[in-house]
């Protein structure tokens, strides 16, 4: 399990359960565990504190900005 935290104000956004080693590139809708800070306006993901765009909606999935956003915890390898 995965925490998605901006990186500019450090607010937590969100619990993601990553499947497999690779960078958080894409993270899928129905892999987000909970939700702290994060809100969807207008196609973008952005955070509840200072505003900054963490991604942008592509139907199913994020597409997450690679530098807008830390991602600390464990990735699963199933």
């Amino acid at each position: 399990m995965l925490t998605i935290k901006c990186a500019a104000c450090k607010q937590k956004l969100f619990k993601y359960h990553k499947i497999g080693k690779g960078s958080v590139l894409r993270c899928h809708k129905d892999r987000i565990r909970r939700s702290y800070g994060a809100s969807v306006t207008g196609g973008e993901l952005i955070c509840g504190c200072c505003g900054r765009t963490i991604g942008r909606d592509k139907g199913s999935y994020f597409g997450m900005d690679r530098g807008a956003f830390t991602a600390t915890g464990t990735k699963s390898s199933k």
